[in-house]
């Protein structure tokens, strides 16, 4: 065990003793299925945590969810024209949301 492990334990081992890790949120439950998140580093993942539950979504999020809601409509066009311009209008967001993923990486890593 290394040195911050054993200050890590320490420190939650004085928090159990004076009681501060009674009460909490979700105490008793099963811990979240998160195998969702397996391509997320853990970094990456507190941060979603953190901004989900102040009610905030990551650009590339939204961006994910309006490019499924363009495809889903994409499927009750019939129109040629009206397809192709919702093609258009995927790829568009596809790329977007490409970008802001990216960007969040590369904010990341410096």
């Amino acid at each position: 065990m290394s040195w911050l492990d054993r200050m890590a334990e320490r420190q939650m081992q004085k928090a159990r003793l004076k009681g501060d890790l009674q009460g909490l949120k979700g105490e008793g439950k099963p811990l979240p299925d998160r195998t969702a998140d397996a391509f997320v580093s853990p970094g990456e993942a507190i941060g979603f945590r953190i901004m989900a539950e102040a009610g905030v979504l990551p650009e590339e999020i939204v961006l994910k969810k309006e490019a499924a809601r363009l495809i889903a409509e994409l499927a009750t066009l019939t129109d040629p024209a009206a397809r192709k311009a919702m093609m258009a209008q995927i790829a568009d967001v596809q790329m977007r949301q490409a970008m802001a993923e990216e960007a969040r990486r590369r904010f990341l890593r410096e």
